[in-house]
């Protein structure tokens, strides 16, 4: 009877650790297909930016540096190994950040902001940036189901021995928040 009573604990036991289990793969699972439609977008996003930076380069020819700094972030982007989730968030936020420069020069340069290729190209860029917002979104939303059972109990009592993976949150950074400052001196 005792070792019955055994048994079936030892069973209840192997069951709840197989369902803590299956909820760690569930979660990194979910993680990593939200993760997959950020970066489709931001794929359609670098194919996007040298178009850009051709039509800006004919108006603005004095500010090689700032198309430079563009380019260099999207390559640097683009150089992210694959499932660096938190590498390409942190190459993500510094080509944002150039990005923004290049819509600064838009403002400044009139017969650019009125190019039918460079409004179409905005505009395409902006219908981008509204799908990488809603999938940054719904990825957050899954890192925070992620994290939060990782770290709490009773998920962090095996997170070690199953392997748990936190990830980070995909948001801008101090950085990208700010204004961009543009001089034409």
């Amino acid at each position: 009877m005792g070792l019955l009573i055994f048994l079936g604990v030892v069973i209840l036991l192997v069951l709840f650790a197989v369902q803590i289990f299956n909820r760690f793969v569930s979660n990194r699972n979910r993680v990593k297909d939200a993760w997959s439609n950020i970066d489709v977008a931001l794929k359609r996003r670098y194919d996007l930016i040298p178009n850009l930076v051709e039509t800006v380069k004919g108006y603005a020819k004095h500010e090689k540096s700032t198309l430079e700094a563009v380019i260099q972030a999207r390559n640097a982007a683009m150089q992210v190994p694959t499932g660096d989730i938190n590498g390409q968030i942190k190459a993500e936020n510094q080509l944002q950040q150039s990005l923004r420069s290049i819509f600064a020069l838009g403002e400044a340069y009139p017969d650019l902001k009125a190019n039918a290729n460079f409004l179409d190209l905005q505009e395409k860029l902006n219908l981008i940036e509204e799908n990488l917002e809603r999938s940054r979104r719904y990825y957050n939303g899954t890192v925070r189901e992620n994290n939060s059972y990782g770290e709490s109990i009773p998920g962090v009592l095996f997170a070690g021995m199953f392997k748990y993976q936190h990830f980070e949150y995909f948001e801008a950074d101090a950085e990208s928040r700010e204004n961009v400052k543009v001089n034409f001196s």
